[in-house]
């Protein structure tokens, strides 16, 4: 009773009642997923997170506005520097209106303590069970490899059987190849496992070294498999090309499908892609023994059979891919899906074309009936860069239903198509929440790799953009990309899908200890114990590298 006279007695109006909060306050419904958290208009670090959240909630609950009718709107976001940037509370209030109500106040700094010691654990205990665990963000490690030059790296991460995570980082110079790593989360110990140029048997060749693995690892028969692809480019006209060789060195020499024995920690070198084309992306067929993959830049579908060990070129499907400018550019696609049942492999085209490689015919053809030209993922010129057009980013396939689910990269919709039908389902926007309520595309031109199915065989885990907002805008990044890359500043956010019952849970923009973003996210494993991986730019003594994160897990999705 003394802390609300003394409440009373400094605000404007003592008559006024409070505010409770209510249900529509803390969840909503959007189709079949009820949405319990807030409206996250913006996200901060996660020490002041919590600075604000304080201030958030003496505003909620006790402070009226002199300005407009009664007590604070909610939905605006409080902030510690300027008005309307800060963090997603679950008791916003507006910076301008509690400046002007409270802070002449003398006795603003004994009600801020009372209010918090008082109110705030009582509203949090009332409301934590509407509330999703850890609303507001996670926080992620960065580890240190000890390769300096590590650049952006895509896919190039897995989980194996042995309970460890493989991971490649990429490089973009004519001098260092992408380096390969294993790390133990039980010892959290990292081994370096050797260096790709040197693994594909190309070290002292002095050529355009093996730069980057684009690809996931495949395990089968007690060995990874994987592939190798070119970092080193030259920029034409906006657009990457294969680089030029510097003087004294020799082109790149193609990129390779490659082993990795678990038992002995031996590297195989399998084969050498056609044409001096790197190796953009690939899957396998552990039943039949075949590796798939797509060369980069032109788009030749190939395969290498581990029985008979030859290698065998389909030729193209997608014009001449991202080789040219004009009517034969085509995006490639980056990523092919087996079906188990019938060894077919599906990809598709900036065009929205899905093709099968028939494995019982060894040819690949164009699904008639069904394509990805769907008005929800948008309207695209395929013979234009900066997009992956009506191209999937990136899909797997889900057994229990046999189909494939994926997601389309530029609109960030989840969708399910069925090879037997054939039939494309767009089941859900899984983008981060302030994406869905921004109403735009986020800011990787190409949209996201980090897609894929948990340890449980059930749930989709996703590493996804969403925007920052200062002084209550939306920070924008440039119009137009003629590349895959980041447009702009944005966060990164861990979507899961529980696909069993369609339940969506965005957990929060991800932070390193010290307040930085993660930033070039295109990859992702989940571990044994639920962890999730991936590779992230990090500034560290001022210089910026990429290396391994890992989100403690496990993560709950249902």
């Amino acid at each position: 009773m003394h802390l609300f006279n003394l409440i009373k007695s400094n605000i404007k109006d003592p008559d006024a009642s409070l505010p409770l909060p209510t249900e529509n306050d803390m969840s909503a419904n959007v189709g079949k997923r009820p949405l319990t958290r807030p409206r996250p208009s913006a996200t901060l670090s996660p020490w002041r997170g919590k600075h604000n959240l304080a201030l958030g909630m003496l505003a909620k609950y006790v402070i009226p506005s002199p300005v407009g009718r009664g007590w604070l709107a909610t939905g605006a976001v409080i902030s510690r520097g300027e008005p309307g940037e800060g963090f997603p509370s679950i008791f916003p209030c507006h910076i301008a209106k509690l400046r002007t109500t409270v802070l002449q106040s003398s006795a603003f700094t004994l009600i801020l303590l009372c209010i918090v010691l008082t109110v705030f654990p009582q509203a949090r205990a009332q409301n934590s069970a509407q509330q999703s665990p850890d609303i507001s963000h996670l926080t992620a490690k960065i580890y240190n490899s000890g390769f300096p030059q590590a650049h952006d790296s895509y896919n190039g991460i897995s989980a194996a059987s042995d309970g460890k995570i493989y991971y490649v980082l990429s490089s973009q110079t004519v001098d260092a190849g992408a380096q390969v790593y294993s790390f133990d989360p039980k010892t959290e110990t990292i081994q370096h496992l050797g260096d790709l140029t040197e693994i594909c048997g190309e070290k002292g060749l002095k050529a355009i070294p093996q730069n980057k693995s684009h690809v996931r690892f495949w395990e089968g028969n007690g060995k990874l498999y994987f592939a190798s692809h070119i970092g080193y480019y030259t920029i034409r006209n906006g657009m990457e090309t294969p680089g030029v060789p510097p003087p004294g060195y020799k082109p790149y020499p193609g990129g390779h499908f490659l082993s990795y024995d678990l038992s002995t920690g031996k590297f195989e070198n399998l084969a050498l892609a056609p044409r001096n084309e790197g190796i953009i992306a690939m899957t396998m067929d552990p039943a039949r023994g075949r590796l798939y993959g797509e060369t980069w830049p032109t788009g030749y579908f190939i395969y290498y059979d581990l029985h008979t060990r030859q290698l065998k070129d389909l030729g193209l499907h997608a014009a001449l891919g991202e080789s040219v400018r004009g009517p034969q550019y085509r995006t490639l696609c980056r990523s092919l899906v087996v079906d188990p049942r019938d060894g077919s492999v599906y990809f598709t085209s900036a065009d929205g074309f899905i093709f099968r490689y028939r494995y019982d015919r060894d040819a690949v053809e164009k699904i008639e009936g069904e394509d990805m030209r769907k008005d929800y993922f948008g309207v695209y010129d395929p013979t234009s860069s900066g997009t992956m057009g009506y191209n999937w980013r990136q899909a797997i396939w889900y057994s229990p239903e046999n189909m494939v689910y994926g997601v389309h990269g530029n609109s960030g919709y989840l969708f399910r198509f069925d090879p037997r039908m054939p039939r494309v389902e767009v089941l859900d926007r899984i983008t981060s929440l302030p994406s869905q309520r921004s109403g735009m595309y986020d800011e990787f031109s190409y949209g996201y790799l980090g897609f894929i199915l948990g340890p449980d065989g059930k749930t989709l885990y996703y590493l996804t953009g969403g925007p920052i907002y200062r002084q209550g805008r939306r920070v924008a990044g440039k119009a137009v990309a003629l590349k895959g890359e980041s447009k702009g500043e944005e966060d990164l956010h861990l979507i899961t899908y529980y696909i069993p019952t369609g339940k969506y849970i965005d957990h929060g923009a991800i932070f390193f200890p010290d307040g930085q973003r993660p930033k070039e996210v295109n990859s992702i494993a989940v571990g044994l114990d639920g962890s999730v991986y991936a590779l992230a730019a990090v500034i560290q003594n001022g210089q910026s590298r990429t290396d391994l994160m890992q989100i403690p897990g496990p993560i709950a999705s249902h």
